[in-house]
């Protein structure tokens, strides 16, 4: 991944809000924001980005404009608390697939130091459940199931406790007082999990069968088409409109899984096919939760750790997820990601 200085960060600010600037614009917007800069100084800064591929220029001369890169949307910062808080049609993100965005998409999205923390962790992971007893092997195999079928459905709604999920998976004994639908949508998230845990060997690599294939058991008894989806569908509370054709739905999937086997390391297959499903939205419900257990399979075929997602809070989940949707940063939620991550390797021992 490339470093980005903060200043570069901030031109790559006003490139989200405006499809093309010149030189003049961006210097002339620069001291609107306080940015005492000289506009030789601004030129110099934009054929540096130019170079560096976040942004990309057009014409020469006096006609010469710029406009953000994929490598720039990317990876530029973006605030989700502040951008989700203005009205979707007020925000200045993307209403429509961005078809560039996958074949384009990096192969290495985490700094040396995100790195050096996610291997230091699976180390740490690895080491500590080498040679645990079947007992044990079994009982946190079991609590991570739990917390994650839980979790996962809590972020899409389900009304569930930890403890009504725990006496569901564990003494097959339903809430009182809860859609019957709930407690199926729990029930398939431990039947998923568990079968990705059983066959991890079939999940290094993301395709549409497997895909398909998961989607099948995570709504299963849900009244929720199985297949590639035939029809549009919405994202309440984003102004973001996904793929409505199914050839192009399956061309976006093809996409998505090659860029997912060109990226370096687990740690970025999976959170590219974690954003990347939620994106492309390829089913009629069910693809953020299909998401979710395809991420962890990917994890789980590399010897890493599994999320359960425990002790994120569903409102940044959602935020970080909209950010991807609209401006295609992957910063808010690459942070999850990784909070998310130290915390399952530290709390688990499952493998």
């Amino acid at each position: 991944m490339i470093k980005i200085s903060a200043k570069h960060q901030k031109i790559l600010g006003l490139f989200l809000r405006h499809d093309f600037l010149s030189s003049s614009d961006v210097h002339g917007r620069l001291s609107k924001e306080g940015e005492e800069t000289s506009l030789v100084t601004v030129k110099r800064e934009l054929s540096r980005m130019v170079a560096s591929g976040l942004l990309t220029a057009f014409g020469r001369g006096r006609s010469r404009a710029y406009g953000i890169s994929i490598l720039g949307r990317v990876f530029s910062e973006v605030d989700a608390n502040s951008y989700c808080a203005m009205e979707p049609d007020r925000r200045y993100g993307l209403a429509n697939f961005n078809f560039d965005l996958l074949p384009s998409f990096p192969s290495d999205i985490f700094t040396p130091a995100e790195l050096a923390t996610l291997e230091g962790t699976t180390g740490e992971y690895r080491e500590r459940t080498a040679n645990l007893p079947q007992a044990i092997e079994k009982k946190e195999l079991e609590r991570l199931t739990i917390e994650l079928s839980w979790k996962s459905s809590k972020i899409e709604g389900n009304t569930y406790t930890l403890l009504d999920t725990e006496k569901l998976i564990l003494e097959h004994k339903e809430a009182l007082g809860h859609d019957k639908k709930e407690a199926r949508m729990i029930l398939n998230h431990k039947d998923a999990f568990t079968f990705v845990h059983e066959n991890k060997k079939e999940f290094r690599a993301l395709t549409r069968a497997n895909l398909e294939q998961l989607h099948g058991i995570l709504v299963k008894d849900l009244s929720v088409s199985t297949g590639l989806r035939q029809k549009p569908v919405g994202v309440t509370g984003s102004k973001y409109r996904p793929l409505d054709n199914v050839h192009q739905i399956k061309e976006a999937v093809e996409s998505l899984a090659t860029a997912a086997a060109r990226a370096e390391t687990p740690y970025e297959k999976a959170l590219l096919v974690l954003l990347g499903v939620s994106y492309i939205q390829p089913f009629d419900d069910g693809n953020k939760r299909t998401a979710r257990i395809m991420a962890n399979a990917i994890l789980l075929a590399h010897d890493c750790t599994p999320l359960s997602y425990r002790s994120v809070e569903e409102k940044d989940y959602r935020e970080a997820t909209l950010v991807f949707y609209e401006v295609n940063s992957i910063a808010p939620f690459k942070n999850i990601f990784i909070e998310q991550y130290v915390f399952a390797a530290k709390n688990y021992a499952v493998k």
